[in-house]
C-alpha cells in the first residue's frame, strides 16, 4: 500500500513536524565524525523550506535511556545543519518544554528548529500518549523521514501520528521503501543476497525469509562458524554463537527445501590472534586448527561469491564478510563490494544496508556505484524479513 508523501501536500504556511534520523557518530571530542545521515534528509528538509513552511525536526542520538546525557546532545547536529542550509536553524534545549515552545513561537516561514535528543525523555521509547500529543502540538503536518527508526514503535514514529494528520513519508523514506520494496515484491532475477556479520542471532528471521525469496543466499562473517559447528567441523578459536546452534540447524534444514541455494564459504583466512600482526593462513573450512580463528573468507570463496554476484540482476548486501576494520582481513569484503558495484554497472538493482557494510562501501569509494545505500540497519533487516514496520504502518495511505 502506497503511503502519502511530501509531494502530495501543499505545505505553504504550514508547520511541519518531521522525524529524522540524526543518530550520527561522534568522535572523542564530541564532533560529528560522519554527517551522512544529516545529508540524507536534506532533500526533504529543503522541500519543506522551499514550500514556505516552518520546520520542526526531531531525532534521537545514542542511547541515553531516558536521562539527559550532555555528550549525546544534538547541538553539534544543529550547528552542522546550519552550515548545510542557507536559512536559519534554531536549537531547543529540550523536546516539549519551555525552550522548545519559545523557539517554535518565534519561527518564521522557511526557518528550521531542531529539538533536543528525544531519548532524553523515557516517554519517547515508551510511546507515551501525553508526550506524543505534546510533540504533535508543534505541527500541522507530520512527516517521517527516519527509515532507520521505522521498526520502533516510539512516540515520535508512531504516537505522533495518532494526534496529527496527515502523516506522510519523507523523500528519504519513500526512496527506502521503493528500493527495498522492489527486492521483495518484484526483484529482477537472478536475485542474490549476501549476509555477513558476527552472529546468527538477530538475523534469523531475515535468513529464513530470504531463503524463500532470493535465488542464492551467500553467508560470510563470523556467523559462518556457528553453521560449521552444526556440521560437526572443528572451528578452532573462531567465533561461535552457542545460543544459536539449534537455530542454525533449523536454517540448514530449511535450506534443503527452500527456493534459495544457501552457500557457505569453502575456505577462510585464519590467524593465530585477533590482530593485524598475527600469523595468517588460508585453509579449507575443514582444516581450521586449534588455536586459530577465522577472520575472513578465503580466495576460493571469493571467486565463487563473485561469480554468483556477477550473474545477478538484483543484489542485497548486509554485513561485512570478514573483519574488514583490520586491513589484513578486509580482502573478502573488498571483493564483495567491488563485485556488487560491477554488477550494478551492468544494470543490476543493488541495495546495501547495515552500518558496517555501508561503512565498507564508503571506505572503498564504491557508494556512487550502488543503486541504493540504505540508512536503516535494523529497519532494513526487518523489512527484508517481511516484517511490518510500525513507523511505516502509522503513515497515512495515499
Amino acid at each position: 500500500m502506497r503511503k502519502m508523501g511530501l509531494r502530495d501536500l501543499d505545505l505553504a504556511g504550514k508547520r511541519v513536524l518531521m522525524r529524522v534520523d540524526f543518530n550520527v557518530p561522534l568522535d572523542k571530542d564530541g564532533a560529528i565524525a560522519d554527517d551522512t545521515r544529516i545529508r540524507a534528509s536534506l532533500p526533504s528538509i529543503r522541500h519543506v523550506l522551499d514550500a514556505g513552511a516552518r520546520l520542526v525536526l526531531m531525532s534521537h542520538l545514542g542511547r541515553p535511556k531516558g536521562k539527559v546525557v550532555p555528550e549525546m546532545s544534538l547541538r553539534p547536529v544543529a550547528d552542522r545543519l546550519a552550515e548545510l542550509l542557507p536559512s536559519p536553524v534554531r536549537f531547543a534545549d529540550d523536546t516539549v518544554g519551555e525552550s522548545a515552545r519559545s523557539q517554535a513561537s518565534r519561527q518564521k516561514p522557511g526557518e528550521t528548529l531542531l529539538l533536543e535528543n528525544l531519548r532524553f525523555a523515557k516517554a519517547e521509547t515508551d510511546n507515551d500518549p501525553v508526550f506524543s500529543r505534546e510533540l504533535a502540538a508543534f505541527g500541522d503536518v507530520y512527516v517521517n523521514d527516519a527509515f532507520g527508526t521505522a521498526h520502533r514503535a516510539h512516540a515520535s514514529t508512531v504516537g505522533v501520528a495518532s494526534f496529527l494528520a496527515p502523516a506522510c513519508a519523507g523523500l528519504l523514506m519513500e526512496t527506502e521503501l521503493h528500493n527495498l520494496g522492489l527486492l521483495l515484491q518484484a526483484p529482477p532475477r537472478p536475485f542474490t543476497a549476501i549476509l555477513g556479520g558476527a552472529k546468527v542471532q538477530g538475523k534469523v528471521e531475515v535468513i529464513e525469509h530470504l531463503l524463500d525469496t532470493v535465488d542464492t543466499l551467500l553467508l560470510g562473517g563470523g556467523m559462518i562458524f556457528t553453521f560449521f559447528k552444526v556440521h560437526g567441523l572443528g572451528v578452532g578459536d573462531s567465533l561461535v554463537d552457542l545460543e544459536s546452534l539449534e537455530v542454525a540447524e533449523r536454517i540448514l534444514a530449511k535450506a534443503e527445501t527452500s527456493r534459495a541455494k544457501l552457500v557457505l564459504p569453502q575456505d577462510v583466512v585464519i590467524a593465530d590472534d585477533f590482530s593485524g600482526e598475527a600469523a595468517r593462513r588460508e585453509v579449507l573450512v575443514t582444516d581450521i586448527p586449534d588455536g586459530w580463528q577465522g577472520l575472513d573468507i578465503g580466495p576460493r570463496t571469493i571467486v565463487r561469491f563473485r561469480d554468483t554476484i556477477d550473474a545477478s540482476r538484483a543484489v542485497f548486501w548486509n554485513g561485512p564478510v570478514g573483519v574488514f576494520e583490520i586491513p589484513a582481513f578486509a580482502g573478502g569484503t573488498r571483493a564483495i563490494g567491488e563485485a556488487v558495484a560491477a554488477a550494478t554497472d551492468r544494470g543490476a538493482h543493488s541495495v546495501v544496508g547495515g552500518g558496517d557494510s555501508v561503512s565498507a562501501v564508503n571506505q572503498l569509494g564504491l557508494a556512487d556505484r550502488i543503486t541504493h545505500i540504505s540508512t536503516g540497519g535494523g529497519a532494513s533487516l526487518e523489512f527484508m524479513a517481511g516484517c511490518r514496520l510500525p513507523g511505516v504502518e502509522a503513515l497515512t495511505g495515499a
